[in-house]
């Protein structure tokens, strides 16, 4: 593990566990929830996620921008256009809204023109898949070219079989073995 990853992976292991009694999106339930917002908004960590994040997804050519569904995605979406232009790179950033906005333009898919360009779909943490294909799908409407869905936690609960068996490349910065959780 990077330098990066293992400072990361020991941040979220100390301010963004939490162990309960929790309902996930699925509607199953869990000993622990990952609270990424907990470290994805904090000054000290957000940069470390871009570092990570901009490191996972380097090697995929010709990359515009990166986001995903409003809202855990967007300050990882921010973390990686800031942390990306200190390595040379150039993504912009985009947010997916669950629904289309019923004023003004309208639109469900903000931030550059996202036609006929090449992005990535993150995620904080992947449970079932359903967030980034909903995202993925309203980018695909929008004529951007999803290449693939990048996300910082994969809880391993079956959102990468998923993911690729909706034909798109799935790559996880951290999984739960990686937070001491498996």
């Amino acid at each position: 593990m990077t330098d990066a990853r293992t400072e990361l992976a020991t941040l979220i292991r100390e301010k963004a566990i939490f162990f309960g009694d929790f309902t996930l999106t699925s509607g199953a339930h869990a000993s622990y929830y990952i609270d990424l917002r907990k470290v994805s908004l904090d000054h000290r960590v957000a940069p470390l996620i871009g570092d990570v994040m901009v490191e996972l997804i380097a090697d995929i050519p010709d990359i515009a921008a990166v986001g995903g569904l409003t809202m855990g995605a967007d300050p990882i979406a921010t973390a990686v256009l800031h942390r990306g232009v200190i390595l040379g790179k150039t993504y912009d950033a985009f947010v997916v809204r669950k629904e289309a906005k019923d004023h003004g333009r309208g639109k469900q898919v903000e931030g550059p023109d996202v036609n006929g360009k090449r992005v990535i779909v993150l995620e904080d943490t992947s449970t079932t898949g359903g967030s980034p294909l909903k995202a993925a799908e309203a980018l695909e409407r929008e004529g951007a070219i999803v290449v693939a869905v990048a996300v910082v936690v994969d809880r391993d609960t079956g959102a990468r079989e998923i993911i690729e068996g909706a034909g798109y490349e799935y790559r996880a910065a951290l999984g739960l073995e990686d937070l001491g959780l498996a």
